[in-house]
This record gives structure tokens, C-alpha cells and sequence, in this order.
């Protein structure tokens, strides 16, 4: 009777709207947020917060640098970048496909629906590409440097407009998946920084992984992210629209050319060929002119990480 009465009171003022899909979630469980929650206007203390965590985890990463890669600042500098990318994409890795085990209605409206969780890791994630972009242009100004600049800028301009507005955080958080992919892929950056032979059984098994998920968590998931743009199209503003079918056309670009070098270069170690490239950078280690193993972190370079 209760439940009759309020929808009669409902009716009987017109200007008394019912809650936004967002507020009876946050009604109905506390871990939802809406617009008006505190959290919800502190993204920025989140990110914050999240640059400093990951310069701390930076500065620790000298305390665990091998000798092996720590003949030139080049090399060191770049070994304990990657292992700080390494520590986002397993926190990441874990964290996004959590959030939505315990939130599964945000696949049925990852526009509007999302979870405290969904929302302090897509601000974790802006603080890291924010520290990580700071630490390429302080210390590392390179072509490839700039590349990346390109998508770390679209990921933190996309992310910031979710987190502002509280839409598309689901979409964010689906986006992020992707690290899972990632763990494999800086840890097979650790091994050419650190000259780990391609012929060896964790460089072989890592490999594997590095290219089973990279087509399940990146090539798949960008093509279910993309497919979700086109069907919604006409629900979102033509600006995000654009911004977003931009960043995702640069993402997927970057992804199909980083896929290719990897096979280029790992497939010849599982069909016991040598690559005329990896023959002559090994001529070359031979005669002691990979200058400090800059050749390695050259090579590397070429095939610089996508998140």
C-alpha cells in the first residue's frame, strides 16, 4: 500500500521527476556514486594522489634495478619506466575486470551506470598516464616519446570529460580491460632491456601470452568498444563523438603496427629462424658495439608500449 501511495503522490505532482537510473543505483547500493556525491567532485584529489603514488613507485624502482640494465642513464631510466608501467597495468589488470564482476549492469549501460570502484580507477588511471607523460618529456624526448604523447593525451582528455561529467566512466573503465594485455607486454620489454634470450622458455611462454591476449584484450575488446560507438551514435553529442572516434581510430592504428612488429620479431623464434636484423644486432653485441646495450633499448623503441 506504501508502494501505491508514493506512486499516486507521483502523479499527483507533475514536477516531481523520478530518480536518474544513477540515483536509484546509489539508493539501492552505497558503493554507487552519483553527481551529487562528495567523491564524485574530488576527482581531481584522485588523480592527484595517483601521480604521486606512481613517482613514488618510480623512485622505489631504483632499489630493485638490475645490473644488466643499468650500464647507461638511457637504459636505466628506461628499465625503471617500464616496471612503473608494469605496476599500473597489473593493478589495473585486476582492478577493471573486478569492478565489473561486482558490477555487471554497467555492460547494459556503460554510458550512465557505474560503480565508486569504476570511478577511482579511471582517475587512478588519468593520474598515471599524467606521471608517465611528465617522465617522457623530462627524461626521454624522443620521436617515440611524441607518438605516445599523442595517445596518453586522447586517454587523459577522454578520461577527464567521464570523471567531469559522470558519463561514460563504464566505457572508460571497458577501455582499460586492455591491461591485462599490458602486464605481458612490459614484461617482454624487460626482457629485451635486460638482453633475455628470445630462445629462452619464460621469454617463449611470455610471448604467447603477450599475443593471445593482445588479440582477446585489444584487438577484440577496441572492436566491441568501436561497435558500441557507431550502434549509440546518435545518444552522444557530436563533439564526444568526434573525440572519441578519433581516439579510437589513433588507438587502434597504434595497436595493428605494434602487433605486426611483435610478431616481426618474436614469430622467428618459434619456427627457429633468425631474423637478418636479429643476426646483425647479435654480430654486433659480439664485437662490443651495442654501445652499452643502447642497441637493445633502440631495438625496444621501435615497438614502444601501447596501453
Amino acid at each position: 500500500m506504501e508502494r501505491g501511495g508514493e506512486i499516486e503522490d507521483r502523479m499527483a505532482d507533475p514536477g516531481d521527476q523520478s530518480p536518474t537510473l544513477q540515483e536509484r543505483m546509489s539508493m539501492e547500493d552505497p558503493s554507487r556514486m552519483s553527481d551529487e556525491d562528495p567523491g564524485f567532485q574530488n576527482y581531481q584529489i584522485y588523480i592527484a594522489l595517483s601521480v604521486v603514488a606512481f613517482s613514488l613507485v618510480n623512485f622505489l624502482t631504483r632499489y630493485a634495478l638490475p645490473a644488466c640494465a643499468s650500464n647507461t642513464f638511457r637504459q636505466s631510466w628506461k628499465w625503471r619506466n617500464v616496471a612503473t608501467s608494469l605496476v599500473h597495468s597489473f593493478v589495473t589488470g585486476i582492478w577493471a575486470p573486478v569492478a565489473f564482476y561486482y558490477a555487471p549492469e554497467m555492460w547494459d549501460d556503460i554510458k550512465n551506470t557505474f560503480s565508486q570502484s569504476t570511478y577511482l580507477l579511471v582517475s587512478f588511471s588519468i593520474g598515471y598516464f599524467i606521471y608517465d607523460s611528465l617522465d617522457m618529456l623530462l627524461y626521454h624526448r624522443k620521436r617515440s616519446t611524441y607518438e605516445l604523447m599523442i595517445h596518453h593525451s586522447l586517454v587523459i582528455i577522454c578520461f577527464s570529460i567521464a570523471v567531469r561529467t559522470g558519463q561514460y566512466v563504464a566505457y572508460g573503465g571497458v577501455s582499460l580491460i586492455v591491461e591485462i594485455n599490458s602486464v605481458f607486454l612490459h614484461m617482454r620489454q624487460l626482457f629485451i632491456i635486460t638482453e633475455e634470450p628470445k630462445s629462452s622458455f619464460r621469454y617463449k611462454v611470455n610471448s604467447v601470452l603477450n599475443v593471445g591476449t593482445f588479440l582477446v584484450f585489444r584487438i577484440y575488446l577496441f572492436g566491441w568498444m568501436t561497435r558500441w560507438l557507431t550502434i549509440n551514435k546518435e545518444e552522444i553529442p557530436y563533439s564526444l563523438f568526434a573525440l572519441a572516434t578519433v581516439a579510437l581510430t589513433v588507438i587502434i592504428i597504434m595497436n595493428l603496427v605494434l602487433l605486426v612488429r611483435i610478431l616481426s620479431v618474436d614469430l622467428p623464434s618459434f619456427v627457429g629462424k633468425t631474423s637478418k636484423q636479429s643476426k646483425e644486432l647479435n654480430h654486433d653485441s659480439s664485437n662490443g658495439k651495442s654501445l652499452g646495450k643502447n642497441g637493445h633499448v633502440h631495438k625496444m623503441e621501435q615497438e614502444e608500449k601501447s596501453s
